[in-house]
Parts: structure tokens; C-alpha cells; sequence
């Protein structure tokens, strides 16, 4: 059910009803958002802020550079919704001293690149934002629930994929038993459906910035 190990990830913004977001947006009070060129997918990806608690989420540096954390504040913790997702994360911390936070069982993907924080499913993290197990596709697929912000912050369990509407899923060729996967996935966003959010934070495409609960309900069925 796992992604097999030649997985690599798809991003980049929708291209729809969305408008590619080129600088550094703040999509709700607190809450920015950027795209940025992933040098080893060649795809744009999507990171967040959280500004007042300064918490990153599955961070790249923006194209305006380290100097946009100088003039708006600067990070402090950078959680990863999955392994995969450092990105950035070492230079963040060389920067700023950020400390680097990871679930527990995808520690092993990071050895040797930097020192990390573990956390467990269940726990609560810098900024209120609390873990939530997904698995299915990885065995740490993370959801992160923001309740300061009404926001559910996703890894590569679901995506938006360029030139198509709505959400999906990564293709086929990236999951080891795409149906069982899939259903797997199904399953864990359904249960996060009884929390409070309105904000769906994707790591792959644009995020979903009103009635993004019903967007994932609609998606998971």
C-alpha cells in the first residue's frame, strides 16, 4: 500500500480557477503561502507560514529570498508533513536557527542531513498544530491540523494537479497497490472530516482557500 521506493512527487499550481501565486501571499490572516521550483522534481511546490507562531510547513525558500523572514519575522520551527518534505529545512535552520520537526517513524530518511525533532501522532507541535496519521501511501504521511487558523495542512496524499480541476491523487505509477492505497486514503481524510477547517494546505498545488472541507468531502466521497 506503501509509495515504492522510486517514488518521486508531483506539484506545481493548479491551472484552472487558480492564479499561479509567484510572491509571497498571505491567504488568511497570519497564513502565507508561496510557490517554489523543486530542484529534484523540477516542479513547483507549495510552503507555508504561519506568521505569529513562526512555524514553517514543508518549506522552500520563497523567490524573494532569506531577506522576507528578515523584514516579516523570522521562522523558528519548520514541521514536515512526511520525510520527503525537508526541502529547505537545513538551510533554514543554518539561517535561522529553526528547529526541524519530523514524525517519528520517517526519521531514518533523514540521517545525516541535520539534527531533527521527533514527534508522534497525537502530539501537539510549535503553534498549536497537532499530528494527525494518514499512512496509506507512506507509513508517515502526516496530516497537520492548524486550529488557529482553521486549516488542515496535507503531504502527498492528495494533490491538486496542474491543468486539472478539483483535487486528486499522485498517478498509479507512484503507489505499490494504487487501489488499496487509494481506499487507504479515503479512509484517513474521512476521519479527519470531524475537525474544525476551512483552509486545505497541499504541499503539491495550490491550497484550497474556502470550503476546503467540503472540497476534500466531495473528493473522498
Amino acid at each position: 500500500m506503501h509509495v515504492s521506493q522510486r517514488r518521486a512527487r508531483e506539484g506545481g499550481p493548479i491551472q484552472s480557477d487558480c492564479v499561479t501565486l509567484e510572491t509571497v501571499l498571505e491567504i488568511a490572516p497570519g497564513l502565507w503561502h508561496w510557490t517554489a521550483r523543486h530542484e529534484h522534481i523540477h516542479m513547483d511546490v507549495s510552503s507555508y507560514y504561519l506568521l505569529a507562531e513562526r512555524v514553517l510547513i514543508d518549506a522552500l525558500i520563497p523567490a524573494e529570498g532569506l531577506s522576507w523572514f528578515d523584514e516579516h519575522g523570522a521562522p523558528e520551527h519548520v514541521l514536515l508533513t512526511n520525510r520527503h518534505h525537508d526541502r529547505d529545512a537545513w538551510r533554514l535552520r543554518d539561517a535561522f536557527g529553526c528547529t526541524v520537526h519530523c514524525v517519528r517513524n520517517g526519521l531514518h530518511e533523514l540521517d545525516g542531513r541535520g539534527p531533527v525533532e521527533a514527534f508522534d501522532f497525537g502530539d501537539e507541535l510549535p503553534g498549536g498544530v497537532i499530528a494527525f496519521e494518514v499512512d496509506a501511501i507512506c507509513p508517515d504521511e502526516t496530516a497537520l491540523y492548524i486550529p488557529a487558523h482553521r486549516a488542515l495542512a496535507c503531504a502527498d496524499g492528495v494533490v491538486r494537479r496542474p491543468g486539472r480541476d478539483g483535487l486528486g491523487f499522485v498517478p498509479d505509477e507512484l503507489m505499490d497497490d494504487p487501489e488499496a492505497t487509494k481506499a487507504g486514503l479515503r479512509d484517513a481524510y474521512r476521519r479527519l472530516l470531524d475537525l474544525d477547517f476551512d483552509l486545505l494546505l497541499l504541499a503539491h498545488g495550490d491550497p484550497v482557500v474556502t470550503a476546503g472541507k467540503e472540497t476534500l468531502r466531495t473528493f473522498i466521497g
